[in-house]
């Protein structure tokens, strides 16, 4: 499969470096991978600028018979640039393994771990395959935290940490030892060191622009609630900032004074409706242990609220408001109302992946990954995470998708490897589904 290729910046002894990687793609029936290099060296810079200098210039390297080459040497500065998703701080890593394995830490150890992978496999480096194969711990880093969670977990944690503080100087040498700096033409450097100020400049302008903004907004504090923690609906950090001004004026009706929203999902099979809230920004579903109770219509629903005992074990039922809603369901006054935003159509989304980028809307992939992402953070499943990670394919289409960056080469088809994980995270989630 024909990828991208993609700046990326590595954090080695010798400093930050930027380069090029090409992830995994498929030619002539055979899969390859590659990095900017020449035989058995590997090319790296110390800023964007130099990197772009030398792709406009060079006639002599290992991606030059990449598919995607051709559109690289047109690219300009900025979009030479590695995002943060593909800055890998492989000089950080013992000073991380040095705190608990919480998500981020993980998900982070994890990127770096691929990409040394990814180094070791191209460039031969068996002396690294061999540390990363002796703990078993490197290969279970894209799980999250369920591999190292109670006793046999910490223990492998603690031999992860153990083989980076003895071993990781080995892999950062020998890496380390495969880099060069290759010259580049002094006036096309003079060029892109211009696009790159200019770049910053701009950047810091604009930086400045929004703090200034920024400083001119009041500063509104929310009220508490009798004392108790605040339950919140559709987390507000998803909203516009531009809300008209009357906004506050409009009525937020029952569900909004409760702070739980009704949800309707749309599947390729039936529609379900249910209920949702955030407490502390984590989401809550209706159900309980990883299953979320559904129903296939907004009366049905409203039906089954009006038994107070029917849901007594539901994590829902530990909202602060949740009685409320039993209060006014028993009473046969409970209107179920759902919200736009609060309607997620996953149907048909598995095939617009497969037909590639300008199938996708970009609304209904965003609000299908936020009802796949809430459902499995609710149910302490890491796996959509790790599928959505930006070293994943899947993760990287996701990506470019819905945060379009004009710095960014678009994913290449085919997407049948991308289209089958989307559909492997859709029947997880549809499994968790109880139709009552």
């Amino acid at each position: 499969m024909a990828q991208d290729i993609i700046p990326i910046e590595l954090g080695l002894p010798q400093g930050d470096l930027v380069t090029l990687w090409a992830p995994r793609w498929r030619e002539d029936g055979e899969e390859w991978e590659a990095f900017l290099g020449d035989e058995d060296d590997l090319y790296a810079f110390p800023d964007a600028a130099h990197l772009a200098a030398f792709v406009r210039t060079a006639e002599q390297h290992d991606l030059i018979d990449h598919p995607a080459w051709e559109a690289v040497p047109a690219l300009n500065v900025p979009e030479l640039i590695p995002d943060d998703d593909h800055s890998y701080d492989l000089v950080g890593v013992p000073e991380m393994v040095a705190e608990e394995p919480d998500s981020w830490t993980l998900s982070e150890l994890a990127e770096i771990v691929g990409i040394v992978r990814s180094l070791a496999d191209v460039c031969e480096l068996d002396e690294v395959h061999e540390i990363l194969d002796s703990c078993e711990g490197f290969s279970l880093l894209d799980q999250g935290q369920l591999p190292f969670s109670g006793r046999e977990g910490a223990k492998l944690w603690n031999e992860l940490s153990e083989t980076v503080s003895g071993k990781w100087d080995v892999v950062l040498d020998t890496i380390d030892e495969l880099v060069t700096v290759p010259a580049v033409d002094a006036a096309t450097l003079d060029e892109t060191a211009e696009e790159l100020a200019a770049f910053h400049e701009e950047s810091a302008e604009a930086e400045a622009g929004v703090d200034s903004d920024d400083d001119d907004l009041d500063t509104v504090d929310e009220p508490e609630k009798d004392g108790k923690a605040a339950v919140s609906g559709k987390d507000d950090s998803k909203d516009s900032a531009g809300d008209d001004d009357d906004s506050d004026d409009e009525p937020l009706g029952f569900w909004g004074e409760v702070g739980i929203d009704p949800i309707k999902i749309v599947t390729a099979e039936k529609e379900y409706y249910t209920l949702r809230c955030y407490l502390d920004d984590e989401p809550i579903f209706l159900g309980s242990d990883g299953q979320i109770e559904v129903f296939g219509s907004e009366k049905a629903l409203a039906r089954k609220l009006a038994d107070a005992s029917e849901f007594a074990d539901s994590d829902i039922a530990d909202v602060s408001t949740w009685d409320e809603v039993v209060t006014k369901a028993t009473a046969g006054e409970l209107d179920i109302e759902v919200d736009p935003d609060n309607t997620y159509v996953i149907a048909g989304l598995d095939e617009d992946l497969g037909e590639g980028i300008e199938a996708i809307d970009p609304t209904q992939l965003e609000l299908a990954v936020e009802l796949l992402t809430d459902a499995a953070d609710w149910a302490d499943d890491d796996t959509v995470a790790a599928a959505l990670g930006s070293s994943e394919s899947l993760g990287w289409l996701v990506s470019f998708v819905l945060r379009p960056d004009p710095t960014r080469l678009a994913p290449s088809p085919p997407f049948d490897a991308e289209q089958k994980a989307w559909r492997e995270l859709v029947e997880s989630f549809e499994d968790r589904l109880n139709l009552a």
